[in-house]
């Protein structure tokens, strides 16, 4: 088992295989040594979690959906690096979309769950820039779509 797979197991987290594109594009890109990882829905081994910030769903339940997403940009990464994430360098950037009414402006609360993680899970390797924005909608009903872009060895 990888040196981050451990930490994650100690964690508690074991990564799910990479989720496949649900349409006309690719999971990840690869260029020279930046992942770019397509975004990441709020999802889990018991299916998607739905919700409208401010509407029918908070932030703390909203910071849980974001780590789902969280771990599915490491599944990704795990997925880029043809199994071995320990290649990983760092974290470069997050951007966390919140499906959120007009009045929610605590986006970055919300997206403070993929952050905290990847912080717990990865040191100071998960630290790294980032955007937390509203979205009016997103797929399915989802609450929170993350993208990210992993530095690698």
């Amino acid at each position: 088992m990888s040196a981050i797979e451990t930490k994650l197991a100690e964690l508690g987290v074991t990564l799910p295989d990479a989720p496949a594109p649900a349409a006309n594009y690719v999971p990840y890109v690869v260029i020279g040594d930046l992942v770019h990882v397509s975004g990441q829905i709020s999802a889990n081994a018991d299916g998607l979690i739905i919700g409208k910030l401010g509407q029918d769903t908070d932030a703390e339940a909203g910071a849980a959906a974001a780590q789902t997403c969280a771990v599915n940009l490491l599944a990704q990464l795990k997925a880029a690096c043809g199994g071995d994430i320990d290649q990983l360098v760092r974290v470069v950037k997050l951007v966390g979309f919140v499906n959120s009414t007009p009045e929610f402006t605590d986006q970055p609360k919300v997206i403070n769950g993929a952050s905290d993680f990847m912080v717990a899970a990865l040191g100071d390797a998960g630290r790294h820039a980032r955007s937390a924005v509203s979205a009016a909608s997103l797929p399915f009903g989802v609450a929170v779509e993350i993208e990210a872009i992993f530095q690698i060895k």
